[in-house]
């Protein structure tokens, strides 16, 4: 039977005052959410979500790497991140930082971590800010409907890999 994708179905929630967590499953093995998540071509193809279109994304997936991600959104500005890497897992675990390019103070760390049960994969995305008043900006920037988003394109990508 083919997988089937599931729209929208991540789950966010406020664990402490400086962290979002995102949960959500995916109907393909842990190996193609990974690589969907980590490969600079699939990046273009789902980052972004439906907001513009992804210029730029460069990974150096090595711990002391970085990464960075430009998207032009639709209204024709500039969306800028990057970050390091501190642990990797392969297909397991992520540890990076991440920054806003337009708040370059708000460095936070996001520990992205992957399992599998039944060909299917549960991420989980704990993105730990500094204080509160940062953890708040993220999410009343309006990143939950981009990232639901850009987490239904990864996983049709990720299901067509299979």
């Amino acid at each position: 039977m083919a997988a089937v994708a599931s729209s929208g179905t991540a789950v966010v929630t406020l664990p402490t005052d400086t962290q979002i967590l995102i949960t959500r499953e995916f109907a393909a093995p842990k190996h193609l959410v990974y690589q969907t998540w980590t490969t600079p071509d699939l990046i273009k193809r789902w980052w972004s979500g439906d907001r513009g279109e992804v210029t730029i994304a460069e990974v150096d997936l090595r711990v002391g790497g970085t990464w960075r991600y430009v998207m032009t959104a639709n209204g024709g500005f500039e969306v800028a991140f990057h970050g390091e890497y501190r642990e990797i897992v392969p297909n397991e675990r992520i540890v990076s930082t991440e920054v806003y390019e337009a708040i370059p103070d708000g460095e936070a760390l996001t520990t992205l971590e992957l399992t599998e049960e039944d060909g299917r994969t549960t991420l989980t995305l704990l993105v730990q800010h500094a204080d509160k008043e940062s953890r708040d900006g993220h999410i009343n920037s309006g990143m939950e409907g981009g990232m639901q988003e850009g987490m239904d394109h990864l996983e049709k990508l990720a299901i067509a890999l299979g």
